[in-house]
Formats: structure tokens, sequence, C-alpha cells
């Protein structure tokens, strides 16, 4: 499935390129923009069952920072769309180039070994676990997708800034957060996921409210503060998906997580929107959405496992291989030997 991802998100992406029409442009984003959520969350899921127990969260924090940097590349591209009036089509052109990468992928990546090894085809589905999960996801969006979206309309409007000051302004503050990804990650494998992931949330949550109630410097200040403190929830925190569901249904949880924070993030703007249109003001609409973060802080320490150091079939039991002469716990599926592969995820 990895493979047939990185080949389909580029080519559906670049349909775009011979969009005849905005809608048809808006259709084929429509259909590429989840094919490439799912290669992200297969890759995700990879890298979780690869890595030893100790640099599960470390190993997220890099793939965060190549998204970021993949993110950045497309911002990269977007001059392209000055050199005439069809030059916008270019930076639809531009995905073709990782299908170099998709190809090399086909010749040199095996599947993960954790997948190949005996395992439970349906095993019960952690039901609790994945409640929490999904409310944490959908409660968290609800403030970082808004917060994102209008900072711009913010700094416009409220605080007139011009097009070069917004961009310097992201810029400065956005990039020192890429530290506090790395760090995050690292503190979290060593000192534990919860206790990381609930300071590093309510953290980045208070600084991030704040920039919409401050102005000056110390508007930028909080702004970074946000953007440090908060990167380092990306990996204590995302590693959970992987982690708490074992291999027959880590794909699937995982997917519907995915949907419900991005109905979160949905809802989160519509109210955020509402509010503003309906003169409540920036600070205090982002104030009353940041409550759902902080609801999730608490929950990471009252009601999520401690999962640091731990291997996976510690976790999930069920994906432990039966003994020999045992029957086992659920009808599994066997493999070849790692060395063998016999298909992609």
């Amino acid at each position: 499935m990895l493979l047939v991802a990185s080949f389909l998100a580029p080519v559906v992406c670049a349909l775009g390129a011979v969009a005849p029409s905005f809608w048809a442009l808006t259709a084929t984003q429509t259909l590429g923009r989840p094919v490439a959520i799912a290669l992200g969350l297969i890759i995700g899921i990879v890298s979780a069952e690869e890595m030893p127990r100790s640099s599960r969260a470390y190993a997220i924090s890099v793939l965060a920072m190549a998204t970021g940097l993949g993110a950045g590349l497309c911002v990269l591209a977007l001059p392209l769309a000055d050199l005439g009036s069809r030059g916008w089509r270019l930076v639809y052109v531009l995905p073709l180039v990782f299908l170099v990468v998709a190809f090399d992928l086909r010749r040199r990546l095996p599947e993960s070994r954790r997948f190949e090894l005996p395992h439970a085809v349906a095993p019960a589905f952690h039901r609790r676990r994945f409640a929490l999960l999904a409310a944490s996801g959908f409660l968290t969006n609800l403030l970082v997708a808004p917060a994102s979206f209008f900072q711009n309309r913010y700094l416009k409007t409220v605080r007139a800034y011009s097009a070069s000051e917004i961009a310097a302004f992201t810029l400065v503050t956005n990039t020192p957060g890429g530290v506090g990804i790395v760090v995050g990650g690292r503190l979290a494998d060593v000192h534990g996921r919860r206790i990381v992931g609930a300071v590093a949330l309510l953290g980045g949550t208070v600084a991030t409210v704040a920039v919409f109630f401050l102005s000056g410097s110390a508007m930028w200040v909080a702004s970074a503060v946000g953007a440090v403190v908060g990167g380092a929830a990306v990996p204590a925190l995302g590693v959970y998906g992987a982690e708490l569901f074992p291999t027959g249904n880590r794909g699937r949880a995982s997917g519907l997580i995915s949907a419900l924070s991005l109905i979160g993030s949905s809802f989160g703007l519509l109210l955020v929107g509402v509010l503003i249109e309906q003169a409540m003001g920036y600070g205090p609409a982002m104030a009353l959405v940041g409550i759902g973060p902080v609801l999730v802080a608490a929950l990471v320490i009252v009601a999520y496992p401690e999962t640091a150091h731990r291997e996976l079939e510690d976790i999930n039991p069920e994906d432990r291989m039966p003994a020999r002469g045992a029957p086992a716990a659920a009808p599994v599926t066997g493999a070849s030997p790692p060395s063998q592969p016999t298909g992609d995820r």
C-alpha cells in the first residue's frame, strides 16, 4: 500500500496541471489530498514498526521535520506561477519529480518485519483507546486549524501588517518550531510521552492563544514560544496512533483517527469564523476553542498509558507469536521471512 500511495499521490496531484477549469482543479486536489494523507499515515506506521522501542517518538519527530521540508518546497515553487498566464500549471507538474523516489522505494523498500511476522488478521478493536485518541485529535484541531488559517488575516486586518511583514513573521516565528519537534521527540523517548506531551500541549496552547491578544515584540515572542513548545507535542503524542493498536488494526485506526481530526479542524474553522463575524474578536474566539487542547492535556495525564521503552508487543499482546504447539488467540496470517518480502503496505 505504501508503494501504491507513493505513485498515486504525485500523479493525481499533477493532474491539476491539465485541469480545464477551477472545478476540475478542485476535483483533482480533492482526490490527491487523501492519498497524500494516507501516504503519510503509512510511513508513520512503518516507522513505528521498524524503530527500536526507545526511538519511536524521535523517528516521528524526524518525519515531521521532513514533512515541514516538503511544505517548504511547495512554497518555494510558487514563483513558477509568475512566469506567465499558465505558469501556475508548472506548480502542479513539480510533484512528478517525486516519482523518482517512488521507483526507488519499489526497488529497495521491504515490508516491515512486524507485518511479515504471523499476526492476528482481525484482532479485537481497542474501542477505548480509539475513542481516547479520536477525541484528542478532534479537540486539539479545534484550535490548531483556525490558529493557522486565521493568523494571516489577523495580522493584516488587526495589526495592519503588509504581505512582506506577514511573511517575515511566519518565517521568523515558525522556523524555531523544528527545534521543538526534534527535542520533543528525544525527550518523549527518554522521559516518557505523557509528561512531555501534556506540558508541551498546554504551553503551546497558551502561547498560541496569546498571539491573538498581543502586539509588537510580545506577539512575535509568543508565536515563537508556541511553535517551539507546541512542536514538542507532535512526536510525543503523534506516536500513540501506531503504538496503541495491534498490527491488524494499526492502519485502520490511524485512518479513522485522522478523519475525525480533520472533522475537528473543519468544526474549529467554522466556529471561529462565525464568532469573528459576530464581532467576538480573534483573541476571545481562539481562547474559546483553546479549551479543546487544554482538555486533551488533562486526558493525557489521567487516561493515556505510558508507552515509552516498551515493545509494541508488550503494548499489544495479541501481536505476540503463539508458543510452539499452542493455539493462536485469533486467526493469524503468515508471510515469508523479512529477507523475502511478499508485499508492500
